[in-house]
């Protein structure tokens, strides 16, 4: 377990593939799509998905991934200025992974996906604005979950705009990351609740890989095995 304050941990966010970002002004640029071979349904939960999150990630595009390989689609991104490639895998047409692959250099993280909820099933619901939200991360407290935390971090703005009462967390428990979404609701000048905006979904960590996606010759710096499982004390983020 390391701390936010470890040494060696700030020694790394200040080299590593993220840095320019969190240290300069860019907004995050976010480009989605789907695996090949999608079931072309509008009304798919895929779809219904996809929608939830250009909602969700300020400052993201969806194109229909048609017969383009994803280095195609990467290296088209790198030329736009993109900041992150976000695939979402499915199953007849159901969502059941995210790939994300932050540009120029990497990394690329791969998560299966499942419990989705969309904005429209979660119950008296708020409704979403453009609002800029403030992001909230729990216990992510290994050096590999310190790098899952700033990649989803990084996919969205760090200048979040308080007034739009809107927050974002990305909870992990047992190396399972929830993914929340809500309002404040101030009741009185001492009260305060919250009200869920959705959508609702938990991400377990596959693979994390050096540079953009390569299946081919990527070098993976963690990888999910069978044998990995042999206790249910031992959390890898």
């Amino acid at each position: 377990m390391v701390t936010p304050d470890d040494q060696e941990i700030l020694d790394d966010e200040a080299i590593d593939e993220f840095a320019s970002y969190f240290s300069s002004d860019k907004p995050p640029k976010v480009y989605l799509t789907t695996s090949a071979g999608r079931v072309k349904k509008e009304k798919s939960e895929t779809m219904g998905f996809i929608k939830d999150m250009l909602i969700t990630i300020p400052n993201s595009t969806y194109e229909e991934r048609k017969k383009r390989t994803l280095k195609d689609i990467i290296d088209t991104c790198k030329a736009q200025d993109y900041t992150d490639v976000m695939v979402i895998n499915e199953d007849h047409g159901r969502p059941n992974g995210i790939l994300v692959s932050h540009l120029p250099d990497g990394p690329t993280c791969l998560f299966k996906l499942t419990n989705i909820t969309l904005m429209k099933a979660v119950y008296n619901h708020a409704s979403p604005t453009d609002h800029r939200p403030e992001v909230i991360q729990n216990n992510f407290n290994t050096r590999l979950g310190h790098t899952v935390a700033r990649m989803l971090a990084s996919l969205l703005p760090q200048n979040p705009q308080f007034e739009g009462r809107r927050v974002i967390t990305f909870h992990n428990q047992r190396d399972f990351i929830f993914f929340r979404q809500h309002r404040y609701i101030f009741d009185n000048a001492k009260k305060a609740r919250l009200q869920e905006i959705g959508p609702r979904f938990t991400l377990k960590l596959k693979y994390l890989q050096h540079g953009t996606f390569d299946s081919k010759k990527g070098e993976y710096e963690w990888i999910q095995k069978p044998e990995m499982a042999t206790s249910r004390r031992r959390f890898f983020l």
